[in-house]
């Protein structure tokens, strides 16, 4: 919006005696000048909105008071007991980098596509945790429910990047982290499975990390700092050939929205680090998986969201070789045996003995290197 309205107010004082006096308003069309105004709006946006959405999330009894099954089947031991927390904390990040991205980023075909599967995964997260939260029962909405709207959104954003001229290439063609040009070209068979795949994989990875206070949030918060830096080289057409990464005209305005939920997710990792005053829900972390899987594949960099979000992908893999060891062993030998003492790892290393905080951090310190790694690419190809 604000983009929008710096043009027209150029255009209006063009040749008249204000356009000295208003041509500051050009500082405006610099994609980094509005970046670091969308972080601290959203910042400003969730620090104002939450002692609201937290006590507006008490009012309408939107906490959880289960127990989780597993958690007590497992003989879980916390220090701080979490039942009576508010959950879907997710519309706070939400709204929060919907309204700081609509505000000061350009609203071009990446953006509005970014934005829009945002809204569809928080909607499909918030119907999740609102079946939980009236039901009192962790399960939620049904597995292949989820997956399906969650398939078809990938699908969808697959065909439609396949669709227009230029953004086919995001599609049709492969590239490879440590690799300068693709390894595969005009293979769609291909390419919008991996779209799907990514965009899929990535939300779920996400709502399987968020299982600690300040888990999720934080390593999303070191992730998207990564996609920062590479949307706008993505975006920028010199540094795009200096470094040999694929050059994608309009997705610099993705910096803008990483920006945006950059600092949505610091102003709700205030309110959900240890002891959490509220969670994000499936309605956060749904969206949050999903919006990186977008902005990945939309610089045509799919395959560096595996590295950057390593933390995320031993997550979900954790869970699958737990589900697969445990069934192959029950289906084979009779046996309940399992790999991991509970899945995602996460837990793992609480049943272990290590305090909650210290699970955090050290994941954190993880996160970072992996983060670190996946910049390192942008030199090693």
């Amino acid at each position: 919006m604000l983009y929008y309205l710096h043009l027209y107010i150029l255009e209006y004082s063009e040749g008249t005696a204000l356009e000295g006096v208003l041509s500051g308003f050009r500082v405006f069309q610099y994609i980094t000048v509005r970046s670091i105004g969308a972080a601290f709006t959203a910042l400003a946006l969730s620090w104002l909105m939450a002692p609201f959405v937290i006590e507006w999330l008490r009012d309408l009894k939107f906490r959880q008071h289960y127990v989780d099954k597993a958690e007590a089947a497992g003989g879980m031991v916390r220090v701080v007991d979490k039942k009576g927390t508010p959950t879907m904390g997710g519309v706070l990040i939400v709204l929060s980098m919907d309204i700081s991205a609509l505000f000061w980023a350009q609203w071009n075909t990446f953006v509005l596509l970014t934005v829009l599967s945002l809204v569809v995964l928080s909607a499909l997260g918030f119907y999740d945790d609102y079946l939980k939260v009236t039901l009192q029962d962790n399960q939620g909405a049904k597995s292949k429910v989820k997956l399906w709207v969650q398939l078809s959104l990938g699908a969808v954003v697959g065909v439609y990047l396949w669709m227009l001229p230029e953004t086919k290439a995001l599609v049709s063609d492969i590239q490879v982290p440590f690799f300068k040009y693709p390894v595969l070209e005009s293979v769609v068979w291909l390419g919008i499975p991996i779209v799907v795949l990514t965009i899929v994989g990535s939300s779920n990875a996400v709502n399987l990390t968020d299982g600690l206070d300040g888990l999720a949030i934080g390593c999303t918060i070191i992730v998207t700092g990564v996609f920062l830096i590479l949307t706008y080289v993505a975006g920028h057409a010199e540094f795009a050939a200096y470094l040999q990464v694929p050059y994608v005209p309009g997705a610099g305005e993705l910096t803008v929205f990483c920006s945006a939920m950059l600092g949505a997710s610091v102003g709700f990792l205030w309110y959900n680090c240890h002891p959490a005053q509220m969670f994000m829900g499936d309605t956060g972390s749904l969206a949050l998986g999903g919006a990186l899987g977008i902005m990945a594949v939309l610089i045509h960099q799919p395959f560096l969201l595996f590295i950057a979000g390593g933390v995320f992908v031993i997550e979900a893999l954790s869970v699958i070789l737990q589900v697969g060891w445990y069934k192959y062993h029950m289906k084979r030998f009779g046996v309940d045996r399992r790999l991991f003492k509970r899945a995602p790892l996460h837990h793992h290393f609480e049943k272990i003995g290590w305090h909650e905080s210290k699970v955090v951090v050290r994941f954190y310190i993880i996160c970072g290197l992996c983060a670190g790694l996946a910049l390192l690419t942008l030199k090693l190809r």
